[in-house]
């Protein structure tokens, strides 16, 4: 089974802007549809972004129109570009890769919005 690695985390004021970078090894990354999920303190976990294999995304309603999610196959590399950032998107950022019934979890990478 692959392995993910999130990075890009960081402490923002609000209206910052970060990045986040996923990197798998061990899959064959074109066939997953990859997504990012975050969970906030006594929160669910909760699907932030989704890009599909054919390039098909979907966003959290609270986060449509500041985050973009894409991909480079070339680079077994999945992004979520955060603009815009509010303190309630704050929590640990997780990449996600699903084929069929298998899931891969990154370790995760702590996003804090603060002033």
């Amino acid at each position: 089974q692959g392995t993910l690695v999130e990075s890009g985390g960081g402490s923002v004021q609000p209206g910052g802007s970060l990045r986040l970078a996923c990197v798998a090894s061990g899959l064959l990354f074109n066939r997953y549809r990859m997504g990012w999920y975050r969970q906030s303190p006594g929160k669910e976990r909760e699907l932030v972004a989704q890009i599909h294999e054919g390039g098909h995304t979907s966003y959290l309603d609270s986060v449509k129109g500041r985050f973009t999610i894409s991909r480079d196959n070339a680079e077994n590399t999945v992004y979520l570009q955060m603009n815009n950032l509010e303190p309630e998107d704050s929590g640990v950022y997780y990449c996600h890769a699903g084929w069929g019934f298998t899931a891969i979890w990154g370790q995760g990478t702590q996003v804090t919005v603060s002033s």
